[in-house]
């Protein structure tokens, strides 16, 4: 796992225990959970009729693997599944537990967590454990399906089989906690859309057309709902063999296999992803695919809305996103003399996903997007509908959303004003360096827009758009270096405040003092870094931006320029506190470096704004 995903990432976990009628015990599993510091629980939904609880726990990697095992462990000791009787399919007091990667994080980090989550309940807690989905650790093992097969019942045989060895712990019946399944799998978007009936028909009509399993193929509709269509069968005796592609109707079954060939399938494949025994085919609907992959979707009627609804699961964001449902809803609809008046989420969505609909939407109104990320989520809440039935949260909403907003950089600009002025030493000139750079990026990007928006520049809008989204960038990572730097000053503070009476204590302090040192010498050496990018996007701006922006472009430059060398200011006065003299030595040339860069770019920038003006 990398260094960036261990101390950043955001991993959902989402463990389905079987107790959904005793609040008592619910709550003292999640409690155990919950415990882990960095770990939130985002929903706790129990069902008494299916007696299963799903529980949605979302932090860091390291913290998320030690609550799903305490979980587990709650559990297991709670749970008696000898005792248990419930609707809904199950094998094990805590059924399953998947590992979903939201932010920071790949699906190969979600897979190492929930192996080693997996291996350590099998190995700690001696209960069977099978991994599945993209963590599983064999090919027959991937779909939870399977894996569950027979259920808790079929246990007792089931383990002792050499075929069904657990892939951690024992291979032994445990009668209380059954079998644990632990998984990695992508985030599941519980999505909406919304219809201006209350006709169930309609909503089931749209949803065929779009979810992955698709529907029955019909030809000859007298209206445009498929009902109202004739079904196309597959006939033996009458060699009729219709296509569910094109609905053309081939004399034989070889025929009609070559025509799926030539369009990229077979007959094989397409009776196999339907679950139609090829031997046993005559007098089968035909069946085609629907619009979109991982999309799941069936037609739903909520009376306290007075409309029907679309009731969609999106199991992999990254093929299929909301926009592209919603979109093609919409020319459904309109064909259909409906309108789609908005969407739901059901529970959270990951910040990447919702962002990519705010910029998919951007692009079609020919906007850039390279403005403040809350601007673009806005932009997708308004275009999707979201707020459509009750007000969107984006703070409850939106799992990993990004932000720039911290102690210092929450203040009123009087009040931060004020707060450096005070006879204190920080916040002092790292904190004011990341905040010029901040503003020359924020300045870059509103030129990069501005040029963007002019008809005369059209052919400049990709580079115009680029630049922008760079600026937007370097402004969010340089707002949040305002309050690293006056945090890093404060390790230091924090260290020289440590006993010093005995020779252990005297040792902890000098390493203490050593870290914060280092580390408030790496962070502004990285606004020095930062600043820079920003003063050479600033130059790009002067000589490609539209004239009449060049005094802004100018004051870019300059405030990115500042920005360089009072960074650097500070990390030549902390050097002189540090021992590593070959890391202090790199340092010192990279800081000469960059002061050079940085005067060029200042050089090049002011002859071309002396040009213009």
């Amino acid at each position: 796992m990398t260094e960036h995903s261990a101390q950043q990432g955001l991993i959902e976990c989402v463990p389905n225990i079987s107790e959904g009628r005793d609040q008592g015990k619910i709550d003292q599993i999640v409690a155990a959970a919950t415990a882990v510091p960095g770990v939130r629980c985002l929903d706790v939904d129990p069902g008494a009729d299916t007696h299963r609880t799903v529980i949605t726990l979302v932090g860091a990697p390291d913290p998320i693997a030690e609550a799903a095992f305490r979980l587990v462990q709650k559990a297991a000791e709670l749970i008696d599944m000898s005792q248990h009787h419930g609707a809904h399919a199950r094998h094990g007091a805590t059924d399953v537990c998947p590992f979903i990667p939201v932010s920071g994080v790949t699906m190969e980090d979600c897979i190492e967590v929930a192996r080693s989550v997996g291996k350590r309940i099998g190995e700690e807690l001696e209960i069977p454990v099978y991994m599945y989905d993209r963590a599983a650790l064999r090919e027959d093992r991937r779909s939870l399906a399977d894996v569950r097969r027979g259920e808790y019942e079929a246990l007792s045989e089931k383990l002792p089989d050499p075929q069904w060895k657990p892939d951690f712990g024992p291979a032994e019946f445990k009668p209380g906690p059954g079998v644990v399944t632990v998984g990695a799998r992508e985030f599941l978007i519980a999505y909406n859309v919304n219809l201006n009936t209350r006709d169930k028909p309609k909503a089931d009509d749209l949803a065929m057309e779009i979810r992955e399993k698709g529907r029955a193929v019909r030809i000859d509709q007298k209206t445009p709902y498929y009902s109202s269509g004739k079904l196309l069968r597959y006939s033996v005796a009458e060699q009729q063999w219709p296509s569910n592609l094109t609905g053309e109707i081939f004399e034989s079954r070889e025929a009609l296999d070559q025509h799926l060939k030539e369009n990229g399938t077979s007959l094989a494949e397409e009776l196999a992803f339907f679950g139609q025994d090829p031997d046993q085919i005559d007098g089968e609907m035909v069946m085609k695919r629907g619009t979109f992959e991982h999309c799941r979707a069936v037609g739903w009627v909520i009376p306290e809305y007075g409309r029907a609804q679309i009731s969609i699961n999106l199991t992999d964001f990254n093929v299929t996103n909301m926009h592209h449902v919603v979109d093609a809803c919409r020319d459904l609809a309109e064909s259909r003399g409906l309108v789609i008046t908005g969407s739901e989420l059901v529970g959270v969505v990951p910040y990447r996903a919702i962002r990519e609909s705010g910029e998919h939407y951007l692009r079609s109104q020919g906007s850039s997007g390279g403005i403040p990320v809350k601007d673009i989520i806005a932009t997708a809440i308004q275009s999707l509908g979201l707020s459509d039935i009750t007000p969107f949260d984006v703070e409850a909403s939106v799992l990993g959303m990004p932000t720039t907003r911290g102690e210092l950089t929450g203040m009123e600009i009087h009040a931060f004003t004020d707060e450096v002025s005070r006879d204190s030493p920080a916040p002092g000139g790292g904190s004011i360096a990341a905040l010029a750079g901040a503003l020359g990026a924020a300045l870059g990007s509103m030129v990069a827009n501005l040029t963007f928006g002019k008809r005369k520049y059209r052919k400049r809008q990709p580079e115009m758009e680029e630049l922008a989204k760079h600026a937007q960038q370097l402004k969010d990572d340089l707002l949040r270096a305002v309050d690293e730097d006056t945090a890093a000053f404060e390790e230091v503070i924090q260290a020289m405040r440590l006993p010093q009476g005995t020779a252990d204590q005297e040792e902890a302090r000098l390493k203490a003092i050593e870290a914060g040192y280092r580390h408030a010498t790496e962070v502004p050496m990285n606004t020095a870094r930062l600043c820079l990018e920003v003063l050479e996007l600033s130059r790009e701006t002067t000589e490609r931006g539209m004239p009449a922006s060049i005094t802004d472009a100018g004051t870019a430059c300059w405030m990115a320029r500042a920005g360089v060398e009072s960074a650097l200011y500070n990390v030549r006065v902390n050097l002189g506190e540090l021992q590593d003299s070959e890391w202090k030595s790199a340092l010192i040339e990279e800081t000469v470096r960059i002061s050079a860069q940085a005067d060029q770019i200042l050089k090049e920038s002011r002859d071309q704004i002396d040009k213009i003006l």
